[in-house]
């Protein structure tokens, strides 16, 4: 595998028990994991102290690292006023976690808009709250990591491409999540040429126009064993992380809007299996463009 590349995932889809989590990943042969949600708690209710004495002990047991923190830091509605200091404050303690966890990323939102609402009109309050965001970061010298997510302010190419200019800071960075694009009608190639010298992360999942509906990478409307060539020729050195969306799993309760519910119901599918075929998925789509590379080197 391309030695620029490191494989990480949100192990929460596997399952709430963390060491089965660290488990599976291990046996997997991964060596990262994007921490999300631990023995059925979301990362933004641990404190430092939690995190210290329950958590980090079982990652060096288990030799896994943490490639992100997949926080829920801003994922509440834009006019929230009490739900954004809430978020404030836990954005605080989450970048001293990530500090005691030797990782630089945290993964965050550019928060809902109202229902029947014009997204265009938020946009001067998304960046303002995103600066207090990311001056926090600055701080702690970490990166914000925004994702683009449904029925956010920034869910599109155009309005990330916007929030990504007007925060305009280093420790304010993209990740690109194709079946998210896919799910709001955009196509990912464009996406990727707007983006692409901001995007510093990359959520491995794939979604079908049609339906709506998750499926295994590569096999849906994200284009994504093209755009990962595209990604590795032009020298992206980083994290590739699992999301798959195979399975019903415990941390799914707070993705998403009730109303917004993609991931497909398979009740053959557990999270382990979901995660094993995701990961087979992306070594095999990794191989191919392997051998691309040499058979175009070789002309």
């Amino acid at each position: 595998m391309n030695p620029n590349l490191l494989i990480s995932g949100f192990s929460d889809e596997i399952s709430s028990d963390f060491d089965i989590q660290l488990e599976t990943v291990a046996k997997l042969g991964m060596k990262y994991i994007s921490l999300r949600g631990i023995d059925g708690r979301n990362i933004g209710d641990f404190s430092i102290e939690d995190i210290r004495s329950t958590v980090l002990p079982r990652l060096q047991k288990a030799g896994i690292g943490v490639s992100s923190i997949g926080s829920p830091i801003g994922k509440i509605f834009i006019n929230d006023e009490a739900g954004f200091l809430e978020h404030r404050r836990m954005l605080e303690v989450i970048c001293q976690i990530s500090t005691l966890l030797d990782c630089k990323y945290i993964r965050v939102f550019s928060f809902y808009i109202p229902n029947g609402e014009e997204p265009d009109r938020f946009g001067e309050d998304v960046v303002r709250k995103l600066k207090e965001f990311t001056a926090i970061a600055e701080k702690y010298d970490v990166i914000l990591l925004h994702e683009n997510e449904k029925d956010i302010y920034g869910d599109i190419g155009r309005r990330c491409a916007e929030i990504l200019e007007k925060v305009d800071s280093e420790n304010f960075k993209a990740i690109f999540d194709f079946a998210n694009f896919v799910q709001c009608g955009e196509n990912t190639q464009d996406c990727y040429n707007l983006l692409k010298d901001d995007v510093m992360y990359i959520h491995i999942k794939d979604a079908v126009t049609k339906r709506n509906q998750n499926v295994l990478c590569g096999m849906g409307d994200g284009r994504i064993p093209e755009i990962l060539s595209q990604l590795i020729d032009e020298g992206y050195k980083g994290f590739l992380t699992l999301e798959p969306h195979l399975a019903r799993f415990d941390s799914l309760k707070d993705l998403e809007l009730e109303d917004a519910m993609w991931f497909i119901e398979n009740k053959g599918l557990d999270g382990k299996s979901g995660y094993k075929l995701q990961y087979e998925a992306l070594l095999k789509i990794l191989g191919k463009i392997d051998n691309e590379e040499r058979l175009a080197w070789k002309k």
